[in-house]
């Protein structure tokens, strides 16, 4: 009996493996960004009063029925490598679609409507590398709440590794949501 010849690992699939094999502190998130190894502490409150005050308006003013999920792992790249996986603080899909029933920890991102993100510790990461990976996911939407900038931009749009549109309002300001969630999202009470 002669043994099997094995093909070595890529340096992507050493990454992944070392990623995937990761345990974080409990309340510490851990993502692959763009073939970075990201972990990011617990969030304050406000982060938290942000997300909460967003998935409300969704799942009560939404022409489509909305689920909602916070912290899931998303697989988002585009080319099939294992580089991009990222936890959105709130992930939005069409209800009928129940994207998140019997999904694994890291699921592919079809079907997704919309991803959130609320600054924290790493804004620049929510602002540059992470709208790159959504893009590159193919993602229709991206919300990001700017805390440092006291602003809220809709990215949508997605083409290769960015969106071709954004529009920021004031905190303070409605935002339109287009389809298919249809409404004006209110920011008052982001201040």
């Amino acid at each position: 009996m002669t043994a099997m010849a094995h093909e070595p690992l890529t340096q992507e699939e050493v990454l992944l493996e070392g990623f995937l094999a990761l345990d974080t502190p409990e309340g510490f998130r851990a993502e692959l960004i763009e073939g970075e190894i990201v972990v990011t502490p617990p969030p304050d409150g406000d982060h938290e009063d942000y997300i909460g005050l967003i998935v409300e308006q969704v799942l009560f003013q939404s022409r489509t029925r909305m689920q909602v999920a916070g912290t899931k792992g998303l697989i988002l790249s585009g080319d099939g490598s294992p580089k991009d996986r990222v936890i959105p603080d709130g992930t939005f899909a069409p209800r009928e679609l129940r994207l998140f029933r019997g999904a694994d920890s890291w699921m592919p991102c079809d079907g997704v409507a919309m991803v959130l993100e609320v600054t924290s510790t790493k804004p620049k990461a929510d602002r540059e590398a992470k709208r790159r990976c959504y893009a590159r996911g193919g993602i229709p939407l991206y919300l990001l709440v700017d805390r440092e900038e006291s602003s809220i931009t809709l990215f949508s749009d997605p083409e290769k590794d960015d969106y071709r549109e954004h529009f920021t309002r004031p905190l303070g300001k409605p935002l339109t949501l287009p389809e298919p969630f249809a409404f004006e999202l209110d920011t008052a009470e982001f201040l």
